[in-house]
């Protein structure tokens, strides 16, 4: 692989950030960090973003009493924020509000008017509000949408559709062959499943007298619905003016990183889009879960919720994406608590990494720090090339309780007064270990690995972690 691309969906300016925006923001960060030393910082692009268009903004700011502009203006910057605050090292934000954008994708809609793949209809069926979206009969539950517990309101409105069925076939052999990769394994039998039991309808790109959104370059009358604007995005975001002939060398993605919500629209519509674009379909997508607590999904009446902001608090940031990495199966649902959190990081970060690394620097004033063997062993490159951030975690951390073993096995304060020889051979390998340990925590936690590699330098040992109730 000479080159490597990232995303994160962008995420919907009508609410602030929450805890399931930040998993998927460092799961693709520490991809991102990860593969950069492997193949050099030029070689890797991470996009992430905010999706600022739609009826549900519109409405937002409205009842705010603001422009759209300003309102999602601030939603931008408290998003940028966060990833700052969380060391998020993407290296572009794209913005759907941005002119370069809206003007990629409106050379967009007039291809696809002009290749005749959207054709002006009327669409009529069940529109879920809070998806912005047409729902067919099998993707409700009881009725209503899963996602927002909301019955749809049957629609009927004029709008232009962009064809789909033709494309069916195609996209059922990509997905088998892994040509267009969906994992985990069991998302892409599900959309599989769909694609060979369900036929695919013709969708609905434009809306109607809606103003907050793009134009459509050939009826001023309606604007882009804001899944086509919105899915764009991975293009326009590298760069792209949307002209199919200048298609940037960092496209395809390697990873597009979704929610099993937005599963669906990604491996039908989008891929859609491309297909009548002519443009090669991103890699592979990679689906994860919802994050849960106490088996529950996070709601205010429960009285559940973790905010992202409560985390930083009390674990800090490096706490907080080290916690959020090593909870589970990344690909599964995620149930967290604060109490297991807690428990987890006094374990493994305050009275495991950080007295190793205390215990090691104080015993070792007069040793030089041996090189790492490697940057990245073998397994560790195996479980982040597969996405099993917990396991590579779990790997990092056997390897701080081996150490912190092999000090109490060892004594090496005893061996300083009566075996010169074994204590220097003893301090060659702790130090040679926790020089690898930073190393290899490099993605996850760069900030704690920095600080490591710093007190191995100077012989100066900066707390870490302390341990919280």
């Amino acid at each position: 692989m000479s080159k490597f691309y990232i995303t994160t969906p962008i995420y919907y300016t009508n609410a602030k950030p929450h805890i399931g925006h930040a998993y998927t923001t460092i799961a693709c960060d520490v991809l991102a960090r990860f593969n950069r030393q492997q193949l050099g910082d030029d070689k890797v692009f991470f996009l992430t973003g905010t999706d600022e268009h739609g009826a549900k903004i519109q409405k937002k700011a409205e009842e705010e009493g603001v422009e759209p502009q300003k309102f999602v203006d601030g939603f931008a910057e408290i998003f940028q924020d966060l990833w700052k605050q969380l060391n998020i090292s993407n290296n572009g934000f794209i913005r759907t509000t941005s002119p370069t954008h809206k003007l990629a994708v409106q050379k967009v809609l007039q291809t696809l008017h002009d290749n005749g793949s959207i054709y002006k209809g009327s669409y009529k069926g069940l529109y879920c509000v809070g998806c912005e979206q047409f729902k067919s009969e099998n993707e409700l539950v009881d009725g209503k949408c899963p996602d927002h517990n909301i019955a749809p309101e049957e629609m009927e409105e004029e709008c232009y559709l962009m064809k789909m069925g033709k494309w069916q076939e195609t996209l059922i052999e990509k997905i088998k062959s892994d040509e267009f990769k969906i994992q985990p394994e069991r998302y892409k039998k599900e959309i599989l499943s769909f694609l060979e039991t369900q036929k695919l309808e013709d969708v609905s790109i434009s809306r109607k007298n809606l103003k907050w959104g793009i134009e459509i370059p050939f009826d001023t009358q309606h604007t882009t619905y804001v899944w086509l604007d919105a899915l764009l995005n991975y293009l326009t975001g590298i760069g792209w003016d949307g002209k199919s002939k200048n298609i940037p060398s960092m496209w395809p993605a390697e990873i597009q990183m979704l929610g099993k919500d937005i599963l669906r629209v990604h491996a039908t519509i989008w891929a859609a889009i491309l297909l009548n674009l002519e443009i090669e379909l991103p890699k592979s997508l990679f689906i994860h879960g919802h994050i849960l607590s106490g088996g529950k999904k996070m709601s205010k009446t429960l009285g559940n919720v973790i905010g992202i902001d409560e985390m930083i608090e009390k674990f800090g940031v490096d706490g907080t994406r080290y916690l959020l990495m090593s909870g589970g199966t990344f690909g599964d649902d995620l149930d967290l608590t604060m109490e297991r959190m807690t428990e987890k990081y006094n374990a493994d970060l305050a009275n495991g990494l950080g007295n190793l690394t205390s215990r090691v620097i104080k015993l070792a004033q007069n040793f030089q720090v041996p090189p790492p063997a490697i940057g990245f062993s073998d397994k560790i490159s195996e479980f982040l090339n597969e996405f099993k951030f917990d396991a590579a975690l779990e790997y990092i951390n056997n390897l701080v309780k081996d150490s912190n073993k092999y000090i109490e096995d060892n004594k090496p304060w005893e061996l300083a007064k009566s075996d010169e020889q074994k204590f220097a051979e003893v301090m060659k390998k702790l130090l040679s270990d926790l020089n690898k340990i930073a190393e290899l925590l490099t993605p996850f936690m760069p900030e704690t690995s920095s600080k490591i590699k710093t007190a191995l330098e100077t012989k100066v040992a900066q707390p870490l972690f302390q341990r919280i109730k």
